[in-house]
């Protein structure tokens, strides 16, 4: 082998290992399912019961700069269904791509959680409407 590629080499396996050692370098974001429980003022940091592969859970949702600007994200409400795109970060997971679905394309354990928070919701209004 020459000097040169030997240093080919070296540069290579130091990269891998930079790429497979550093959160910020993953290859793909996770596909959450996602329902929305409670919203704040300023959504930056939303609570939702998250779907993320096997595992069910109540998680912080904090939006990148782009979903911040999205429209679906503008509009959030309680008890809206999403499916996103983010990484697990400490606090929850930091989303970088939001799309409004209907609480029908949620997986089964969501579901359920979507109807009970549809009902609670349209019992809270109900006596508003006459």
């Amino acid at each position: 082998m020459t000097q040169l590629s030997v240093r080919r080499l070296v540069l290579y396996l130091l990269f891998s290992l930079l790429t497979l050692t550093s959160p910020g370098f993953s290859a793909d974001p996770d596909l959450l399912f996602v329902v929305i429980m409670k919203v704040s003022k300023d959504r930056k940091q939303v609570m939702a019961q998250v779907s993320s592969g096997s595992t069910t859970g109540e998680s912080a949702l904090i939006p990148a700069d782009n979903v911040q600007d999205n429209p679906i994200w503008k509009k959030l409400e309680i008890c809206h269904a999403l499916r996103a795109e983010g990484f697990k970060v400490a606090e929850g997971y930091r989303l970088v791509s939001v799309k409004a679905i209907d609480a029908g394309m949620l997986p089964m354990s969501l579901q359920g959680i979507a109807g009970d928070c549809l009902i609670k919701k349209a019992i809270e209004f109900a006596p508003l409407v006459d």
